[in-house]
């Protein structure tokens, strides 16, 4: 039942190409100055990004057209996509997070959790489909041994070396150390050693532990997951970022939540991208008890876009669009406000599904590419850390400007 701005506003922001100074000249005074302190190379302040995630009208498309010249200055016309698939390995979970439909009770009758013999069979079928990489998380599971996270990377990596595993959610790894009665620094270790090639930076929703405890009273806390994030770059496993909007937060929420990814990202230089994911209402207890007002698709999701190319400029480069929470057109657009990076073909996707996305689960190399030349833009293989697939299949290190 998820609904969109008008199409003919969405596509009048997004594909506006007049030169930026006229753009500008239209916009109130004081997004005009912040936007011209963003594109001169200035760090915005937490003040400023709250400004621009208010904005609307003319400041609007002041915003997503100065992105769209940041974006172009930084990184150029590629647009980067990878070939994964998720694994969600698990539904079984006892968290009980608000904005989740995914999460099952071991009783349920679609309650599910793979054997590695299930979890092995899609590995070699996403392999035999061209993916360089898997995605692997689950819910939290109180029945699963207290090494089944390092169990799963071994017999992965035994039989697939060179796949990439990018796995385990802070809350997952939150969970694994307690399981194992590990500090989290051993913890990582164990994993990182056993295959672990890169952690997907979920779990942080909003990154405010009053926000947090209306999504979900028993998930990981700020403190902890900053802790689990920073842990992991310190031993050299990179991870990805991420801001859940949509929901409950306010737009200073938001902000903040941008700011600590840039103090993160200054101080350990372990994101490789980030990725703004829109809350999919539909199927959640957080929408059935009334705690959310449904916001239509389009206008919001430009401006979160085009604000964290802006507030991010300098810290993290890649600025991941979501296809399967916006749908393919919208993603389109976003390659208009920031974005360079139009995530995986992802062959399987539970967790937005079950909440009520209707983007489907699987989107292919030609298709991916198709939609990213519709918009003038280059596609670009690309590995999980961001090197570049070549057409014989061998990798390189990413260029430093597309």
């Amino acid at each position: 039942m998820s609904w969109f701005d008008p199409w003919e506003q969405i596509e009048a922001v997004a594909l506006n190409d007049e030169p930026v100074d006229r753009v500008l000249a239209r916009a109130a005074p004081a997004v005009r100055a912040t936007l011209a302190r963003a594109l001169s190379g200035t760090a915005l302040a937490v003040d400023e990004a709250e400004m621009l995630l208010g904005t609307d009208g003319d400041d609007l498309v002041a915003l997503v057209r100065a992105a769209d010249v940041v974006r172009e200055t930084d990184v150029g016309d590629a647009v980067t996509y990878v070939v994964n698939r998720n694994i969600n390995f698990t539904n079984v979970c006892f968290v009980n997070c608000q904005f989740c439909a995914f999460k099952r009770q071991r009783w349920e009758e679609d309650a599910y959790t793979h054997g590695l013999d299930v979890v092995l069979g899609k590995v070699e079928e996403a392999i035999g489909r061209g993916a360089t990489e898997v995605c692997m998380q689950g819910g939290i599971n109180p029945d699963m041994a207290p090494f089944t996270y390092r169990d799963i990377l071994v017999e992965i990596k035994q039989r697939f070396p060179a796949l990439h595993v990018h796995a385990f959610s802070p809350m997952e790894i939150m969970y694994g150390a307690r399981r194992t009665n590990m500090d989290y620094p051993a913890y990582i270790g164990m994993l990182r050693d056993r295959g672990l090639g890169s952690i997907p930076g979920t779990a942080a929703e909003i990154l405010d532990d009053e926000v947090r405890e209306i999504l979900s009273h028993k998930k990981v806390d700020v403190r902890t997951w900053v802790d689990i994030i920073t842990t992991a770059h310190r031993l050299g496993v990179p991870t990805t970022s991420t801001v859940m909007y949509g929901h409950v937060e306010t737009a200073g929420h938001v902000a903040r939540h941008l700011d600590l990814m840039r103090r993160i990202q200054e101080e350990t230089h372990g994101f490789t991208e980030f990725v703004p994911l829109g809350f999919i209402w539909e199927n959640t207890k957080l929408y059935h008890d009334g705690k959310v007002t449904p916001q239509p698709k389009g206008l919001r999701d430009l401006r979160i876009y085009a604000t964290c190319r802006l507030f991010l400029r300098g810290a993290i480069d890649n600025l991941q669009t979501s296809w399967v929470k916006l749908g393919h057109r919208l993603a389109q657009l976003s390659l208009r406000a920031g974005c360079n990076d139009f995530g995986g073909t992802l062959m399987e996707e539970s967790i937005s599904r079950e909440a009520g996305a209707d983007a489907g689960e699987y989107t292919s190399v030609e298709e991916i590419e198709a939609l990213i030349t519709a918009m003038g833009r280059r596609p670009v293989q690309r590995t999980t850390l961001y090197g570049r697939v070549a057409p014989n299949g061998h990798t390189a290190a990413a260029p430093q400007h597309a």
